[in-house]
């Protein structure tokens, strides 16, 4: 199956993320999105790209990041509404992170794990995944780091998270004090 090679840049924040089985890997593949948990979500989820982990549940190519894909927005919505046949899933009601991906792409080698043997979430920069071999090259130390949590900063601050546009509505007035529970708006505020 045919796959892009990495556009990546060495200035884009890149999220490295576990992807649990090769069906949420086939979901970002074919759907074109990958899902967080809002409760153990990282504290910033606009990156230009999601680099995948595979861990053991992936056989032979466990223990690797092989495929990448850029980040195109994310909303929030239930484990429910994104997996619909999985409706009586005990956690169908818990809000998740709905990331849309741009194609996955292939790494020209895969990043294998040295140390690691587990991982949920590790910020980098296009620079450090274009030159990694291991999972441990991909950590980012000294004063780099800095300048890696100051741009998170800055894209969580110039991102909000939710943007909602909703039309402006004549209500009329009686509509409004129902809509609130207001009963009676009359009244001396001396």
């Amino acid at each position: 199956m045919p796959y892009n090679q990495p556009m990546l840049k060495p200035t884009d924040l890149v999220l490295v993320c576990l992807i649990p089985a090769p069906r949420d890997l086939e979901i970002a593949r074919l759907l074109g999105w990958y899902r967080i948990p809002l409760r153990s979500a990282p504290k910033v989820v606009s990156v230009d790209y999601l680099a995948f982990y595979q861990p053991a549940s992936f056989g032979e190519r466990g223990g690797r990041v092989e495929f990448i894909a850029p980040v195109h927005g994310h909303e929030l919505t239930t484990r429910g509404e994104l997996l619909k046949d999985e409706a009586d899933h005990p956690r169908a009601r818990e809000e998740y992170f709905k990331i849309q991906l741009g194609a996955l792409e292939k790494l020209p080698e895969p990043i294998h794990t040295d140390k690691w043997k587990r991982l949920t979430f590790l910020y980098s920069t296009g620079e450090y995944l274009l030159n990694a071999k291991t999972l441990n090259d991909l950590v980012i130390e000294g004063e780099e780091r800095n300048l890696l949590w100051k741009s998170l900063r800055e894209r969580a601050e110039s991102e909000p998270l939710y943007k909602v546009d909703l039309p402006e509505a004549d209500i009329p007035l009686e509509a409004l004090m129902a809509l609130l529970g207001i009963k009676d708006i009359a009244g001396d505020y001396d």
